[in-house]
């Protein structure tokens, strides 16, 4: 099951969040072969979305989110919902986040 997180993004700066994924006893997962895949979206079924980085240290169990300001810069500002997948190396899904982004309007270009 995922784990419902809310995010806020300022619009045209740079974004980065860190999870750190664990097991029921609270150790950190070993994710070995796992690859991540992130987006957002207005709706969960627009045909527009914005994709975040995704890096995984495997011997960490840690997952990092990322969206460059010069992405950002271009969302318009609102809410929309987001979630983060990993894909193992025998094509098993898992998502691990979903939630509510915020996107703040920017003042100074």
């Amino acid at each position: 099951m995922a784990i419902k997180s809310n995010i806020v993004i300022d619009q045209g700066s740079d974004y980065e969040v860190t999870v750190n994924v664990k097991d029921a006893n609270n150790y950190p997962v070993t994710l070995n072969g796992f690859t991540g895949a992130a987006q957002m979206r207005k709706h969960y079924t627009s045909l527009t979305s914005y994709s975040f980085g995704v890096t995984v240290t495997s011997s960490t169990g840690e997952v990092t989110l990322s969206m460059p300001a010069n992405t950002s810069n271009y969302i318009s500002p609102g809410r929309y919902v987001y979630d983060c997948e990993l894909t193992s190396s025998s094509n098993t899904k898992l998502r691990i986040l979903e939630g509510i982004v915020t996107v703040t309007p920017q003042v100074t270009r």
